[in-house]
């Protein structure tokens, strides 16, 4: 329910031209990447490269704008080279550039935004203030980040409820219900219904996300980074193209892809054989190796013959992949006999072992029960044995 400053005016909105940007953000320009090695060079380059396609879908769309909403570099004493080159990849684009201040980038003395390089093209504009700057279409209202943390909502200034034109922010923060130890410039969920914004642009989380607003309208959303950062990433690697026909109108918000790296994390709980045949698998089944930085994470039992297929995994990882990392810490091999049973403790859990141990012998001359095949006894006496190690670290 749009608040009743928003919905009078809404009579006068449709006269307004339309918008079509694209929103971007947290580039992270100048990271290290140092967690994947020798890999790090093209991480680092495919930032830029993932830069000039942002361009390319602007171009592409026809936007008349590109907003990036912090976070363009990775801190403010990054080589000033690259300042330059990420200047001269957005002054390519034929239409305006605006740059949000983030907190990796706050505007700050000596900040990356005091270089000349942002002069060199006419259409980059960096938001030094927090107040309304008139476009072609609408307004923007811009919340510049000046200092690395803050418990400050950066929109709280904002109001646009009586606005005629389409009324678009662009902030870096935190949407609130987000988990994290210490709020970091935190932004209330209705923060564009309360302000009367038709969109709120935002940075600062790396996954793209939209918020509905409680008529399911998306007007505020997360672009995510224009090229994956790590590890672990949910939906990253993206832009947002949004389209507004008029003042109150429902944002069209579409994501559009310009990452090209694959973060990909393999995990595999060994419980059985056959386990790491299916991770192997599931290696040979990447379409992309060159492209893919890979992180395998394994635990639980392995058996004598099958130490071949773990090395296996590690040399296709090493050969074929960007990079390639392996974390077998945790896994074990299954020992060769029972004494491991003799240091369970007295009872029912020691008893289960040596009945186990029994049924998993395919000679074993007893009457079986039900369904205790020797392949399920031998699966249910791996699964134990990872179980006691598991308790035992």
């Amino acid at each position: 329910m749009l608040s009743a400053a928003f919905t009078t005016t809404q009579a006068t909105w449709h006269s307004v031209t339309n918008m079509r940007f694209v929103h971007t953000a947290d580039w992270q320009i100048g990271m290290k990447a140092a967690h994947v090695g020798a890999a790090a060079e093209t991480v680092r380059d495919e930032r830029l490269q993932a830069a000039r396609r942002v361009v390319e879908v602007a171009e592409q769309a026809k936007a008349e704008f590109i907003l990036l909403a912090g976070d363009t570099f990775e801190n403010n004493g990054i080589d000033r080279i690259l300042i330059q080159r990420t200047a001269d990849i957005l002054g390519r684009f034929s239409g305006e550039v605006y740059l949000l201040p983030g907190n990796h980038d706050p505007l700050v003395p000596c900040s990356v935004w005091e270089h000349r390089a942002w002069a060199s093209h006419g259409n980059l504009h960096v938001f030094d203030k927090a107040e309304p700057l008139e476009v072609p279409g609408g307004v923007i209202y811009p919340c510049p980040v000046s200092e690395e943390r803050s418990s400050r909502n950066p929109v709280q200034w904002i109001e646009a409820t009586d606005s005629k034109s389409i009324a678009v922010g662009i902030a870096h923060g935190t949407v609130e219900g987000l988990q994290m130890e210490e709020p970091e410039y935190p932004i209330p969920r209705d923060a564009p219904i309360v302000a009367g914004l038709d969109y709120l642009a935002l940075g600062h989380w790396h996954s793209t996300a939209t918020y509905a607003d409680s008529d399911r309208v998306v007007r505020m959303a997360y672009s995510g980074s224009h090229e994956p950062t790590k590890f672990g990433e949910r939906d990253s690697g993206n832009v947002l193209l949004v389209e507004i026909q008029a003042r109150g109108e429902h944002p069209v918000v579409t994501t559009i892809r310009t990452g090209r790296l694959s973060w990909t994390i393999i995990e595999q709980d060994l419980r059985q054989s056959g386990d790491l045949a299916r991770v192997l698998g599931l290696l040979e089944g990447v379409e992309d190796p060159a492209s893919t930085l890979l992180d395998v994470r394994i635990k639980g039992v392995i058996k004598a013959d099958e130490s071949q297929e773990l090395s296996r995994i590690r040399e296709i990882g090493q050969s074929r992949f960007l990079f390639s990392r392996l974390d077998d810490s945790c896994v074990v091999p299954y020992p060769d006999d029972e004494s491991w049973v003799s240091g369970l403790p007295a009872g029912s859990l020691r008893d289960a072992a040596v009945r186990l141990f029994e049924l998993a012998d395919p000679s074993y001359p007893g009457q079986r029960p039900p369904g205790a095949s020797f392949e399920t006894a031998s699966r249910a006496l791996l699964e134990l044995y990872a179980l006691v190690n598991e308790v035992s670290r």
